[in-house]
This record gives C-alpha cells, structure tokens and sequence, in this order.
C-alpha cells in the first residue's frame, strides 16, 4: 500500500516493491497451509466457514492473486505505463485482502444463521455491517502502519525518513479506531461478557503495544516499532480467537454454534497431524529466520541495489 502513499515515482515504487520481493510468496504459502490444515484437523469449521463466506474469500485470493503477479509483470514491462498499470494493481492487491479478511473474521464472532447441520447462512448485513467495515479499515491500518516500520527497517535514504513521518501520523488516528473496535467488539460480540478478564488483558496489550510502536516512531527507535506493530497484530487474532473459544463458529442460535470438539477430526488424524506439525514447523521456522537474516541490509532506492 506504500507504493502510492509514500512513493513518488517509479524507482522508489520499485525499491518498496523488492524490499518484499524474497517474502512474499513464502509468507502467502502460510495462508495456503492453514486452509490445508483446517481442512484436515477441523473439517466442519473448514466446511462452514469457507461456504458462507464464499465470495468474500474468493475476494481475498484475488487480492493476494492481483499482488502475486503484479511483481512478476511490472519487473518485465516494457512501458511506463504498463508499469504504472501493475503498480496500482499490486496496490490494490495489498489493500483488498487485508480488508476482507479482517471483515470475515468479525462479521463471524458477531453470530450468523447456522443450522443443526453446519450450513452457514450469513445475510448481506450480517456480513457487511458497522464492525465487521470497521474491523476491515482497522485491518487495512495496522497493516499499512506495519508495513511502513518494515520500510524503515530495510530501505536507505527519503523513503525511510518519509515513512517515520507519515507513521507519526497514521498512530494517533490509530488509536482513536482502536477506540471505537474496543468498544464495537464490547457492544456487538459477547467476549466481555463469556469472557471478560482475558479479554481486558488483550484489550489492553493491543493497545499498550500500538504504543510501543508509537514509541519506537517518535524515538527513531525502528525495530520496537516493528515489534510493537507485529505484536499489536498478532494480539487482534488472539482476541478474536479467545472470544470465540470454545466455539469456532457462532451461530444466533446458541445450540447450532461450532464447538471445537463437534468440529474436529477423529484422534488418530490430530494424533498424526501434531507428529508432522512437530517435526516440520521447526524446520520451517528455521528456514524462515535464515531467509530473513539473509536480506537484512538496506536498500538503497535511487539505485535499487543493497547498502553494506
């Protein structure tokens, strides 16, 4: 998303672009892996979750299809304006996807028509409602907001003094949506009433560490603040999820909700799937780290080539 709000022209769009170049496509396979695993260990939340929200996933996948290609496409066109055109498609890729995805997941905690066998029925307003639109822009926020405290830790020059001053913006109108999805998530959804104390502290840690990152922004302090963006995103989906808990699914109707236990695979299946979990995560995690560690230099953006 930071290719059209802190970018001025096409080298620097480029710079922003392959500063992702050697993640993206590993960290796109995760979401790929969790729709096999769902599928797997949680077949009757994977069957209802993905069938009522059809077209809102689908939705999703082109977003994330529109910035797959944009990368390859706009490194070999041959114009300006063909680079133009794939540069506001991966733009538009990267704000679809996390828009609606955050909608799905809280358009679902709210509760949606679910009957006694698992067919989810949502109606156009029970997904596209005041919390599950706020929830979108929040999502679409802190992700733009984390994005930049990357920028700042990868890219050299204007663009990474840029992305500190534009991240002194964006934190306080942060804040203030964090606000209203606190008090949204209080009024609209029975965390705090299934489940209060946990979801305070929750509450609370996303907000403490937005100011953790807010922090690290006035300071000039770059890795707290991509710690403090990560860790207040990782926080939301805990949220989410310790609301929901023990369902995976709310129904309207209590009865019909999607319990973990009604909605999981037989023992030998999870038996067999935490064996191979224990065994690759590692693997993949130390895989991952080491990708990482290799591409920590900055990039130079006049040039587009690394700074040692």
């Amino acid at each position: 998303m930071s290719t059209r709000f802190l970018a001025r022209n096409d080298q620097e769009r480029s710079a922003i672009m392959s500063s992702i170049g050697p993640h993206w496509d590993g960290n796109e396979t995760w979401l790929v892996t969790a729709g096999g695993a769902m599928f797997a260990s949680l077949p009757m939340w994977y069957a209802s979750l993905f069938s009522g929200y059809y077209i809102l996933f689908l939705l999703v996948l082109v977003g994330l299809i529109l910035r797959g290609v944009s990368f390859e496409f706009h490194k070999h066109a041959e114009s300006d304006t063909e680079k133009n055109i794939w540069m506001w498609t991966f733009f538009c890729g990267s704000l679809i996807a996390p828009f609606f995805l955050c909608m799905i997941l809280l358009s679902m905690v709210q509760g949606i028509p679910i009957d006694a066998k698992g067919n989810a029925t949502p109606s156009f307003f029970q997904v596209v409602n005041l919390l599950s639109i706020v929830g979108g822009v929040a999502g679409v926020l802190l992700s733009l907001v984390h994005g930049l405290n990357f920028i700042r830790l990868r890219l050299d020059g204007p663009l990474r003094d840029r992305a500190r001053n534009l991240n002194k913006i964006l934190y306080p109108i942060l804040f203030l949506g964090e606000v209203v999805f606190a008090l949204l998530v209080f009024f609209q959804t029975d965390f705090f009433t299934k489940r209060f104390a946990s979801s305070l502290i929750i509450t609370a840690l996303i907000v403490l560490f937005s100011l953790l990152g807010y922090y690290g922004v006035l300071k000039n302090r770059e890795g707290w603040s991509f710690i403090g963006s990560g860790l207040s995103l990782s926080m939301v989906i805990v949220l989410l999820f310790n609301g929901l808990f023990p369902r995976v699914m709310i129904a309207t109707d209590p009865a019909h909700s999607i319990l973990i236990k009604n909605a999981a695979n037989s023992q030998y299946t999870l038996t067999i799937m935490t064996i191979v979990a224990c065994i690759l995560v590692p693997i993949v995690a130390i895989y991952f780290i080491w990708s990482y560690s290799l591409f920590t230099k900055r990039i130079n953006p006049r040039e587009n080539t690394v700074k040692y």
